[in-house]
């Protein structure tokens, strides 16, 4: 969960984050790296004269030609082993369907006969001590921890996105398409989340919550639900 006073990305929760959060950290020091050799450069141009030796350099040249298609590919890299790690389903433990509305979400647990809710914002003026403005909702998704979930988002109306910054996952939801991703939390808590795609007047009142428990309480609750 973010605070006020948060700098940088929220507790990763899922290996993909953590991933995620390991390459832009690696980026960020190529990055600095860039920017102190160019100030570098600059302030030795300005404090030194000009000389003939600046004037004809190949080994300058054919440096920075070369140096910076090496820059690209130790980020090019990392970047697509990202990506593919996040295209891969393999043998999910449980699938999970995601339907966006105006303004709510509707979830179905498709390995279940009967397991279909909506999750609807509670308004302010209902909402339990302790509890976050804007971010909470009347039914939580439970999903079972370090298990692999796939999720199958789509809308029923307009465009809407389905994300969970904490497990690095965000998905589009598109009237008529299905669109999936998976992901593995690590630990037990509750994540939190917002659809990221502007879908009306109420874009920000439809939160999105998981809470991830052990395999035994989610099945205790998946039978309560059912029954």
């Amino acid at each position: 969960m973010a605070n006020h006073s948060q700098f940088g990305f929220q507790d990763a929760s899922s290996p993909i984050m953590e991933e995620l959060i390991e390459f832009h950290d690696h980026a960020l020091m190529v990055a600095l790296a860039i920017c102190s050799l160019v100030l570098y450069l600059l302030a030795l141009m300005l404090m030194e004269k000009l000389s003939s030796n600046t004037v004809d350099a190949q080994e300058v040249e054919l440096i920075w030609t070369i140096l910076p298609a090496i820059v690209l590919i130790l980020l090019a890299l990392p970047s697509l082993q990202i990506l593919y790690m996040m295209d891969e389903i393999d043998e999910p433990d449980l699938t999970l369907k995601a339907i966006g509305h105006q303004w709510y979400w509707t979830y179905e647990y498709t390995d279940f006969k009967d397991l279909t809710f909506d999750s609807y914002m509670i308004p302010t003026t209902e909402l339990p001590t302790g509890h976050f403005r804007l971010l909470e909702v009347d039914h939580r998704v439970v999903i079972p921890m370090e298990s692999p979930i796939r999720i199958i988002v789509t809308a029923g109306d307009v465009l809407h996105s389905w994300a969970i910054p904490s497990l690095g996952v965000k998905t589009d939801a598109i009237p008529g398409r299905l669109n999936q991703t998976s992901f593995i939390t690590t630990r037990p808590g509750i994540f939190y989340g917002q659809c990221s795609e502007i879908c009306g007047a109420n874009h920000s009142y439809m939160p999105i919550v998981v809470e991830s428990t052990p395999l035994t309480h989610f099945e205790n609750w998946s039978s309560l639900l059912s029954s």
